[in-house]
């Protein structure tokens, strides 16, 4: 069935909500949900607190919008260069370099991510916005390190969910105190990459 909705309105709509992620996204960085004001992102969208409501009518709603935002932005990134022909091990290296890029181009994004992982645990709806992004993220390594098993890449006794956990979260420390930058990032990585290849071959 036709959408009754006009075109235009939808289009205008979806600025509005990036916007608004957008906004919420970089005070967040800065202030922490804390610091999270409904009027503060207003401003800084440049629309009245009656308009905002509108778009996001609930807390939850903003938050819910805020992960989506962030899970868009790690599969377009994702997406951004071709997988034909190459190997699990190739794949997996280029979600390191997507990683590293991010954080050392992109540090807000961390800023945000961890917080909302931090809140998460003490606050149920952040944790069921934010639990869609890591199940995907989880996921995304687990099929790489399944396919890296079968095409000998990676040790042939490898747990691929286990193993997926055990990446996820070496990387994920890296974006946290005492542990955070880049070059710490390059030396768990080449770590991991060791723990999981076939030395066999």
């Amino acid at each position: 069935m036709k959408s009754l909705i006009p075109t235009r309105t939808r289009e205008n709509s979806d600025v509005r909500r990036r916007a608004i992620a957008a906004a919420a996204r970089t005070l967040i960085a800065e202030r922490g949900f804390e610091g999270l004001r409904t009027r503060d992102i207003a401003d800084r969208v440049g629309i009245n607190i009656a308009t905002f409501h509108y778009h996001m009518p609930t807390k939850e709603a903003l938050i819910e919008l805020v992960a989506q935002s962030m899970r868009d932005d790690f599969i377009a990134q994702s997406m951004a260069w071709r997988r034909e022909g190459l190997t699990a091990l190739q794949q997996l290296q280029h979600e390191m370099a997507d990683f590293r890029e991010t954080m050392e181009h992109k540090p807000e994004l961390f800023a945000v991510l961890t917080e909302m992982i931090e809140r998460a645990r003490r606050d149920p709806r952040i944790d069921a916005a934010i639990r869609p992004l890591q199940v995907y993220w989880h996921q995304q390594f687990v099929d790489i390190l399944t396919r890296g098993r079968r095409d000998g890449s990676f040790r042939p006794d490898l747990d691929p969910r286990a193993a997926a956990t055990m990446v996820t979260g070496a990387m994920s420390a890296t974006m946290r105190p005492p542990f955070h930058g880049v070059s710490q990032f390059d030396r768990v990585a080449a770590e991991l990459l060791r723990a999981l290849a076939n030395n066999s071959r």
